[in-house]
């Protein structure tokens, strides 16, 4: 339910507010005066594109806000699906500056036109007698039948299993193309992962042999320079160690003297038993150094295969080799037992189709009892509004099915199931009497189409919760009791939800719970769209204009009263 419209720079709206009602609210005023500029604004909430040259101060950025009450929409997963805080009252805003700039809030989260839109369509629905296209959808026509049918839960959990089935029939022809693949490669395949296997690869082997290699390739410069150090640390008659044992000798003398020295003296006896622990060290590094070309030959081979096995298969690591080895046996694996995984998803497929057919053989039982209802009450409505020679037909086919065995090899076709079960309706109509049935658009008039939307809205409002319907003027083309009539499935349908309709109709202002007078306000130098909300008297002197002109008689009066029921 619309609660409020806010407009700010718009045409030629400065400032509007508009706070409407539960049920059937009436906007009326003269031709011209801005009632079409208010759905205007309006649409841009909904997701219209908008042109910063309808501002009315093109210094200043236009902001259109609404207010909705959507708690009995069941519109929490929409909210989820696109990272919005849900809210009972949930608020719509559209701002678009002077340099035609547009953002879009919902509940004042950024949204993209597209979000916007398809929460707009959720909300609002205006139908106007041009605008007829909606009547004409399959989809709206389905989703006709399956309202009055009442079977929304059914409908879900076949929608839910039928997008289960399409991925799974898109799974199985990837399985089956991988599976294609996997047995024309297995030559290939089995020979590289031979290839692997027979190498024996291991993760961290390169690493070690690299380090192998570089000490055999240069053991004897190794060997010559271990040897070397080993002989200025402890061999040579002036070797360190020889010449800081002297040194030791020296502070020995002296360190009763002064305590300074004497525990100088202890940290060069540290230091000269480490010098004797690397000297050693340095001759066991020597003694194990040595020559070897066979193990040399060996550990350069090895590498050698690793590095060519790498560039083969364009990788840096011994790892990256393992990994191919193991996607490698994967592929063997698929060839050689995917028919197995291609039947057992067959048979699951096959299981799931035959469900689906289940359910959608339910699903078209209850439109089949849903049909006739419709029918009857469509044309009850239109013979109350005047067109008592209408025919309404509603064509329910069932989709055929594919021959048996459909599953038994590759992508089993989807076997006449759709995403809303096997049936597709049609709407064939005739609004004159002898005329053949066919589509709507081609055998109504505008104004014939609008009473016929107007019936259908009244039914499916009967069964589930529709959003706040906006007619503009779809009353024209009709006066005297049709009008009337008009007005009363107008003012039924308000009992279960929120209609605004623009009218020149008396008969039908007469009917509104709430009564809006749209007018052009000159008394300054800029005219200006205003609206305000009318009270009883109010609406009985616009009511008698109305009916007779700006001067109303005390009979235009009298009429308008009892037009109003006061």
């Amino acid at each position: 339910m619309l609660q409020k419209l806010t407009i700010h720079n718009y045409a030629l709206i400065d400032n509007l507010e508009i706070n409407f009602d539960k049920g059937l609210n009436i906007l009326t005023g003269e031709t011209g005066a801005g009632k079409s500029i208010i759905l205007g604004a309006l649409s841009l909430i909904l997701g219209q594109r908008a042109e910063s040259r309808y501002f009315f101060n093109q210094q200043k950025k236009c902001v259109i806000e609404g207010s909705f009450r959507i708690a009995e929409f069941q519109l929490n997963i929409f909210f989820e699906d696109n990272d919005l805080d849900y809210e009972g009252e949930t608020v719509l805003r559209r701002e678009i500056s002077a340099d035609g700039k547009s953002r879009a809030f919902v509940n004042d989260t950024p949204v993209n036109l597209t979000t916007l839109k398809q929460l707009g369509e959720k909300l609002i629905d205006i139908h106007s007698q041009h605008a007829t296209y909606e009547i004409n959808d399959p989809e709206f026509q389905l989703l006709v039948v399956d309202g009055v049918a009442g079977h929304h839960d059914l409908l879900s959990s076949y929608q839910t299993k039928y997008r289960a089935y399409k991925r799974s029939l898109k799974q199985l022809d990837e399985l089956i193309a991988q599976n294609d693949k996997a047995k024309a490669d297995l030559d290939y395949y089995q020979f590289q992962f031979d290839e692997l296997e027979k190498a024996a690869i291991a993760a961290d082997e390169q690493e070690g042999l690299e380090r192998e290699l570089a000490i055999l390739t240069n053991a004897e410069e190794i060997k010559r320079n271990l040897l070397g150090a080993h002989y200025l640390m402890h061999e040579g008659e002036t070797s360190a160690i020889i010449q800081l044992r002297e040194a030791g000798q020296q502070l020995s003398t002296i360190e009763k003297y002064n305590s300074e020295v004497e525990e100088l003296h202890e940290r060069l006896k540290s230091t000269l038993i480490e010098l004797k622990d690397i000297a050693g060290e340095l001759e066991n590094i020597e003694q194990r150094t040595f020559t070897n070309e066979a193990r040399a030959e060996e550990v350069n081979t090895r590498l050698s295969m690793l590095y060519n096995l790498q560039k083969k298969h364009r990788v840096a690591t011994n790892a990256d080799l393992l990994q191919i080895q193991n996607d490698l046996s994967d592929k063997i694996q698929q060839a050689v037992f995917g028919d197995e995984a291609v039947e057992k998803l067959q048979k699951q497929i096959a299981a799931n189709k035959q469900e689906l057919e289940e359910i959608a053989k339910e699903l078209s039982a209850n439109r089949s009892k849903a049909i006739p209802v419709i029918q009857d009450k469509v044309l009850a409505g239109l013979t109350e509004m005047g067109m008592p020679n209408a025919v309404l037909e509603i064509e329910q086919n069932a989709a055929p099915h594919p021959p048996k065995g459909g599953v038994s090899t590759g992508n089993p076709p989807s076997g006449g199931l759709g995403a809303n079960g096997i049936d597709t309706i049609r709407f064939m109509f005739s609004a004159n009497k002898g005329h053949a049935l066919a589509d709507m658009s081609k055998v109504a008039s505008g104004g014939e189409l609008s009473r016929l939307m107007l019936s259908i809205k009244s039914i499916i409002a009967e069964y589930t919760a529709l959003p706040t319907i906006i007619f503009d003027e779809i009353d024209t083309g009709v006066s005297g009791e049709v009008a009337n009539k008009v007005g009363q499935v107008m003012e039924r349908l308000a009992q279960n939800l929120q209609v605004i309709t623009i009218t020149h109709l008396p008969q039908i202002a007469g009917k509104g719970k709430s009564h809006y007078f749209v007018y052009k306000d000159d008394s300054s130098t800029v005219t200006k769209t205003c609206i305000k909300k009318l009270e009883d008297n109010e609406r009985v002197l616009e009511i008698a204009k109305m009916l007779s002109g700006d001067n109303p008689g005390e009979s235009a009066l009298q009429n308008a009263k009892e037009l109003l029921s006061f």
